[in-house]
């Protein structure tokens, strides 16, 4: 079983959605927005991965924390904050038979499902 986490209008998620059709690759999308986030999710996806590259730091809701939060950002702290703001999530999560991987690169997708 086969998911891809994210938000629909993302256009990372757009490529990887595209890169599992264009392939034949079945996949169910968990869409943040739609579906939701909570912590057990998080935590999971936290303990699996880095949870430091888990953060987008690119996007405009983690430019928004003040310097001081930044800064003190704990996976204890950056867990609720994700589950909050799960556009701060960097996007997207696959998971492929138990193995979680982060954003995407056609080159990344084609080693995963070779």
């Amino acid at each position: 079983m086969i998911t891809l986490y994210g938000i629909s209008n993302c256009d990372t998620i757009k490529k990887a959605k595209k890169y599992l059709t264009d392939n034949n690759i079945e996949f169910t999308f968990h869409d943040y927005r739609k579906d939701g986030v909570n912590e057990s999710m998080v935590s999971n996806f936290a303990d699996k991965l880095d949870w430091e590259q888990l953060v987008n730091k690119r996007g405009t809701t983690y430019r928004a924390l003040s310097d001081d939060e930044k800064q003190s950002l704990t996976k204890e702290k950056a867990i609720p904050l994700l589950v909050e703001q799960p556009a701060m999530i960097k996007r997207p999560v696959l998971v492929n038979n138990n193995e979680y991987h982060l954003g995407f690169k056609a080159a990344q997708y084609d080693e995963i499902f070779k």
